[in-house]
């Protein structure tokens, strides 16, 4: 059967809503929990614990369910992650240097996920609308969220149509471009990218290209540089689509569908405590599931092991 994890610290940074989407789905899952919110909303934060714990009293259930802290110190954090036997897992929302912190320091097991360097690849047999209107939503949709796409791969043999497509849509858009020698080929404007641009998380109007041979070329470059968070293919071709979903090594992955989908809410999980990128215990959105984890029940008549 599935049981709660017990008592679940979560901290976040500005936004208010994390702390009534966090305590609805602790309360329904059955835990425990210790909320730390940013300084900027701490008023707003303490003002909805004193909503949610009123609405705990009237359900008959313990208002010390859900506490929020009510300091802004930062070494409430330290005690926190650091609290075993108190805390049972810990769950950071919020910038890169946060979750870094946490990762480094926490003794309390951790769910979380640090970057979010995704994926399209437009492969030889994609069909050419799907790849313009997915390569666009999913870097122009949104540009500072975890599953929006930072590097645009794209097989050789339909290179030239994608990018000039694409090319003159985030021209008007104000994305700024940074592609490989071929790349650069076909969109003089793009500047040369570097290394470190296959491994950075943009959260902003940039974007890495890279012309690839293969199928296989990108899947290596995906699992050489990715985050293992969300990446997607986009490709008429079955076998190819089924070759991405085996070898690539990402929480979400994807065929003829925008990265943007990777979200707790749009995968029907309603809201999501976060996003995780490790294999133990949750991965991706982790809803009231990965909330849980499991335990074996025995019922017998008075057997005995010989």
């Amino acid at each position: 059967m599935r049981v709660p994890l017990g008592v679940i610290g979560i901290i976040y940074e500005a936004r208010p809503n994390v702390t009534v989407d966090a305590a609805g789905l602790c309360i329904k899952s059955g835990n425990a929990t210790l909320l730390r919110g940013g300084s900027e909303a701490f008023e707003c934060n303490q003002a909805l614990a004193a909503l949610v714990a009123q609405g705990l009293a009237a359900a008959g259930l313990p208002q010390e369910a859900v506490q929020v802290l009510d300091t802004t110190d930062r070494e409430a954090v330290g005690a926190l992650i650091q609290a075993t036997g108190l805390v049972d897992v810990i769950v950071p929302r919020g910038g890169k240097g946060l979750i870094e912190r946490i990762s480094k320091e926490a003794r309390v097991p951790v769910i979380k996920h640090l970057d979010g360097i995704c994926h399209v690849y437009v492969d030889a047999s994609a069909d050419l609308q799907k790849a313009i209107a997915i390569a666009d939503n999913a870097k122009t949709h949104r540009y500072g969220t975890c599953n929006t796409m930072e590097t645009l791969l794209v097989h050789t043999g339909i290179a030239k149509p994608v990018l000039q497509a694409l090319g003159t849509l985030y021209a008007q858009k104000g994305v700024e471009l940074r592609g490989c020698e071929h790349t650069r080929t076909l969109l003089p404007h793009a500047k040369p990218a570097t290394e470190e641009d296959w491994t950075t998380e943009y959260l902003a109007p940039v974007l890495s290209i890279k012309v690839v041979g293969s199928l296989g070329e990108a899947i290596e470059h995906i699992n050489t540089y990715g985050s293992h968070h969300t990446d997607s293919i986009v490709t008429e071709h079955h076998s190819n689509a089924m070759r991405f979903l085996r070898e690539v090594d990402s929480a979400s992955v994807m065929v003829n569908a925008s990265t943007r989908f990777a979200d707790g809410f749009e995968y029907g999980l309603g809201a999501e405590i976060g996003i995780s990128t490790d294999k133990i215990h949750a991965r991706g959105p982790v809803g009231l599931e990965g909330l849980t984890s499991q335990k074996y029940v025995v019922f017998g008549h008075g057997e005995i092991r010989e």
